[in-house]
Formats: structure tokens, sequence, C-alpha cells
């Protein structure tokens, strides 16, 4: 019962920071959330990965210093949950995303290519 508990609370979080005046009202209000999903979570990162074949998306709840808060897959699935409600629009399944609670940003993960590579000092090809 707790777990449903908790997700109507998130999905009450949602509608007020959906009807919140300004973005400093969303901010307070998507950080109450998480902290209540996962005590101390300030950033949530999704990446999507492939596990035997399947898309799944892999989740961490981490703290101000960069610590791990949490793994328990409920508490991922119910912050994954408040997040894709915040953010629809957003796509979950393609690019690896970090929520900053914060400032409320959520940003898409780019890595940076190794240099080794040379792909940005290869020579241009002409046809």
């Amino acid at each position: 019962m707790q777990h449903q508990g908790t997700q109507l609370r998130a999905a009450e979080a949602i509608l007020g920071a959906r009807r919140a005046h300004t973005r400093t009202q969303f901010v307070n209000i998507m950080a109450r959330q998480l902290h209540e999903i996962a005590p101390g979570t300030v950033r949530v990162r999704i990446v999507p990965v492939t596990v035997d074949d399947r898309r799944r998306l892999w989740v961490e709840l981490v703290d101000m210093t960069g610590r791990t808060v949490s793994n328990r897959a409920a508490q991922c699935r119910e912050a994954v949950g408040l997040l894709r409600r915040a953010f629809p629009d957003a796509n979950w399944s393609s690019q690896p995303r970090t929520y900053n609670a914060a400032n409320g940003a959520l940003t898409i993960d780019s890595l940076p290519v190794p240099v080794d590579l040379g792909i940005d000092t290869a020579p241009a090809v002409t046809a």
C-alpha cells in the first residue's frame, strides 16, 4: 500500500507543479517529491540500455556529493514516473538525461568523443 500512496502523492505533486505560477515553485515541488521518494536525492540520471534484447532504463538517484542515494527498483520507478509526468515531451527511450532538482533543469547527457578517434580533426571528404 505504501507504493500506491506514493504514486498518488506524485500525481498530486505533478498537478501542483503544472499549476505553479513560477519556475521556483515548480522546482521546489519537484525537489520535495524526489526527497520524499528517496531522501537526499538531488540528481536523477536516466540512461536507456538494452539488456537481453529488451529496452530498459538504468536509473541512478544521487545526492549532492555525487553518491548514490538509492538503487532500489521501487524508488527508481517512482522517480522516473515523476519525471515522465513532469516532462511528457522528453524522449526517455533514446537519450540519456539528467534531472537536477536544485535548479529544475532536465538535460540531455552527451558523451564526449575520445580525442584518440580523431573525429574532430578528420579531413573533409569530397565526392
